[in-house]
C-alpha cells in the first residue's frame, strides 16, 4: 500500500494529476486504471474518479496491482483501405477510432481490426502496436500508414524521422487569420499542469514546424490546408491555439463548443506522400473529407 498526503498547495488539483506528480515511476495509464479499478481511496472513500478535485489535506491510499500486458486482439470490424501492396496498407481512419489499446480503450481499436483483416503485420512496434508506424488522435480522421513487414516498418519510420514524408491536413479554425499563409515554429512540450494537453510555453520543448495556407474564409472561421514538418503530439491543435486560432470543436485547446450534434474537432489527415520501401517510387495517398466535415463547411458558419 502506498500512502500519500495532499498538501494545502494541492488544493484544486485533479486526483490523477496529483498521482502523476507523486508517483512518477508509474505511467499515467497505469494510475488511471488503478483509479477505475477502485484501487485508490481518498479520505477512506472508494469509487473516486480521476477528475476529483482535491481540497488539500486528504489522506490518499493507493493499492498497486500488476497490469495485464496489453496486446492486439483480432476483431471482425470494418477497415477502409485507401492503398495496399505487399509491404504496407494505407487506412482511412474515421474520427472516434482509437489506433491501439491503452488506458480505458481495449476493444474496437484500429489495430484489432487490422490484425483480424491481415493476420500478420510488422513486429517492430511490439504486441500492442503491430504495424503502427505513426498515429492520429482519436478524434482526427484521415489517412494512416500501416506496415505489413518489419523491413517496410523500418523504411517508413526512417522517412518519418528524416522528415521526408509529406503530411497534409485540412483544418477549420476559430477566427480570421490575418495572413494567407504562415509558419509556426514554437517548440512543444507536455503541459505540466494539465497533463492531457501540450503547450508551446516551455522553451525547452521539442522542435516543431507547422505551415498553413488559407483555403476559404468566413467572418468567424478560417478553413486551412496545413502541412507539418514534424510529428509532435497534438501538433496542429496546440500550434493553432498558440496563435489564437484553436481548431473548431477542440475544447481541450480553448475552442467554444461546436454546433449541436458535432462531437469531434475539425482536423482531417487529408494526404500523405512517401516512398515505397522496396522500389523508392513516390506515392501520394488521399483520404476524402468525411461527410460530417463536409456538412460543417456547407452549413452557415458565421
Amino acid at each position: 500500500m502506498i500512502e500519500l498526503e495532499a498538501e494545502a498547495s494541492d488544493a484544486g488539483k485533479r486526483l490523477d494529476h496529483f498521482l502523476q506528480d507523486k508517483l512518477r515511476e508509474y505511467s499515467r495509464s497505469r494510475l488511471q486504471d488503478w483509479i477505475k479499478q477502485g484501487k485508490v481511496r481518498v479520505a477512506g472513500l472508494n469509487g473516486v474518479k480521476a477528475s476529483l478535485e482535491l481540497r488539500g489535506g486528504e489522506h490518499i491510499e493507493v493499492e498497486p496491482v500488476a497490469m495485464t500486458p496489453l496486446k492486439a486482439e483480432p476483431e471482425a470490424l470494418p477497415v477502409d483501405i485507401l492503398y495496399e501492396d505487399g509491404d504496407l496498407v494505407a487506412i482511412n481512419k474515421p474520427s472516434g477510432l482509437v489506433v491501439h489499446a491503452g488506458a480505458g480503450h481495449h476493444d474496437g481499436t484500429l489495430v484489432n481490426r487490422l490484425v483480424h483483416r491481415f493476420g500478420t503485420l510488422s513486429n517492430v512496434g511490439g504486441d500492442l502496436r503491430p504495424g503502427i508506424v505513426h498515429r492520429l488522435d482519436r478524434e482526427t480522421s484521415g489517412v494512416i500508414l500501416v506496415a505489413k513487414t518489419d523491413a517496410a516498418h523500418r523504411s517508413l519510420a526512417a522517412q518519418f524521422s528524416g522528415r521526408t514524408t509529406e503530411k497534409t491536413y485540412l483544418a477549420l479554425v476559430q477566427g480570421a487569420l490575418a495572413q494567407e499563409t504562415g509558419r509556426i515554429t514554437a517548440p512543444i512540450a507536455r503541459d505540466p499542469v494539465r497533463r492531457t494537453r501540450m503547450t508551446t510555453r516551455n522553451p525547452a520543448g521539442r522542435t516543431a514546424l507547422t505551415d498553413y495556407r488559407v483555403l476559404r474564409r468566413w467572418p468567424k472561421h478560417t478553413y486551412l490546408e496545413v502541412r507539418i514538418g514534424t510529428g509532435r503530439t497534438h501538433q496542429i491543435r496546440v500550434h493553432m491555439a498558440s496563435i489564437g486560432h484553436p481548431v473548431y470543436g477542440d475544447k481541450l485547446y480553448g475552442a467554444p463548443a461546436p454546433a449541436a450534434g458535432f462531437d469531434r474537432f475539425f482536423l482531417h489527415a487529408w494526404r500523405i506522400g512517401f516512398a515505397l520501401p522496396l522500389s523508392g517510387e513516390r506515392v501520394v495517398v488521399e483520404a476524402p473529407l468525411p461527410l460530417e466535415l463536409e456538412q460543417v463547411l456547407a452549413g452557415k458558419l458565421s
